[in-house]
């Protein structure tokens, strides 16, 4: 199961890859949040479970990224940024379900 989840994770960072950074959500920080860090630390998080398992460190600071989109997420007032972030939190939120799987 972890092994097809791994799958799945992988071809989302692919397309998430694909997709262009919002216009205009460079420099820009909602709730607090610097829109690119955020993007670069779910990313860097997801390739890390993709590598192996996260340390304890980590993998507590996988779970409190999860968290952060619940707040960013009604605060964006785009379209396009909207669906970009969803995505990225649906591959924050994936690779956080990896790393408690292999914690069993």
């Amino acid at each position: 199961m972890v092994e097809e989840k791994l799958d799945v994770l992988s071809q989302m960072m692919a397309e998430h890859m694909a997709m262009p950074f919002p216009p205009g959500f460079r420099g820009l920080d909602i709730e607090d949040q610097d829109m690119v860090m955020l993007d670069a630390d779910a990313y860097g998080y997801a390739l890390g479970v993709l590598k192996g398992p996260l340390d304890e460190q980590r993998g507590k600071g996988l779970i409190r990224l999860t968290a952060v989109f619940e707040k960013v997420l009604p605060a964006i007032d785009d379209e396009y940024a909207t669906r970009y972030y969803t995505h990225v939190r649906d591959l924050a939120a994936l690779a956080a379900e990896i790393q408690t799987l292999r914690e069993k």
